[in-house]
């Protein structure tokens, strides 16, 4: 059997929040690889065009689409959720990616640190999702289900703080929450999972890649999330589960 019967997805239409850079951009190409039409969302819509623009020059059998998109605020939700209707009446694929971080000595850790992240991390992901219900159910069965994948973190997972306290409570929320959402949603034909990957090249990890050695162990990590993207939206039955990679850790 090969990969495209394992893990092909032409036809499908897929949703990547925060897909301009890191774990994003390599999810967004894995599912245009694997022939979806995937659309490209963040806060940069100048930077969500350029790498829809470098997707579509790979020759692969999907295509991409970027616009600018903010989960940070309920209109920003609301925006992304009138450009995807604007573009589709059914999502087979919705991964929400976005996230920001925070980092500060604990006895300096400001309190304006934990709404910024919580909102975007986890209320910007759950409204997100509750309001792209409708699309999801659209064209979901049971022997096709779509498909929700969460971005947490192992530091979601593990007792590891590290000055990012309100970024490690953000993806526990995550990564239980998926669980919920999973229970609720599976008698819709929806799975919802999580990764939990550990540190990827991006700017939000820039404090965590700056020796040679940490980037090689963040490119396995970006291969791990690419072969887990693929791997979720081929196992059609796995929901409420999450992904953990450590590398680095």
């Amino acid at each position: 059997m090969d990969i495209q019967t394992l893990f092909g997805l032409e036809g499908k239409t897929a949703l990547v929040t925060g897909g301009a850079t890191g774990i994003g951009r390599m999810a967004a190409e894995a599912l245009v690889r694997a022939g979806a039409r995937v659309l490209i969302a963040s806060r940069k819509g100048e930077a969500c065009e350029a790498v829809a623009k470098e997707l579509n020059a790979m020759g692969a059998s999907g295509s991409a689409e970027g616009f600018a998109g903010d989960v940070g605020t309920e209109d920003g939700v609301d925006a992304i959720v009138a450009a995807v209707k604007e573009r589709t009446d059914r999502l087979d694929i919705l991964m929400n990616n976005a996230g920001i971080t925070w980092g500060a000595p604990l006895g300096d850790f400001p309190f304006k640190a934990w709404d910024k992240v919580m909102n975007v991390n986890v209320a910007g992901l759950f409204d997100l999702t509750q309001k792209l219900l409708p699309l999801l159910r659209a064209n979901a069965t049971i022997e096709d289900p779509a498909r929700v994948v969460n971005v947490g973190s192992v530091m979601g997972e593990r007792e590891m703080g590290d000055g990012a306290y309100s970024y490690s409570a953000s993806k526990a929320a995550v990564i239980h929450l998926s669980k919920i959402l999973a229970k609720e949603l599976a008698g819709d034909a929806i799975t919802v999972n999580a990764l939990a990957p550990g540190p990827f090249v991006s700017r939000m990890t820039a404090f965590a890649t700056h020796d040679e050695e940490m980037r090689n162990k963040e490119i396995n990590n970006g291969r791990f999330a690419m072969i887990c993207v693929l791997g979720i939206f081929g196992a059609e039955l796995a929901t409420g589960k999450d992904a953990m990679q450590q590398f680095g850790m």
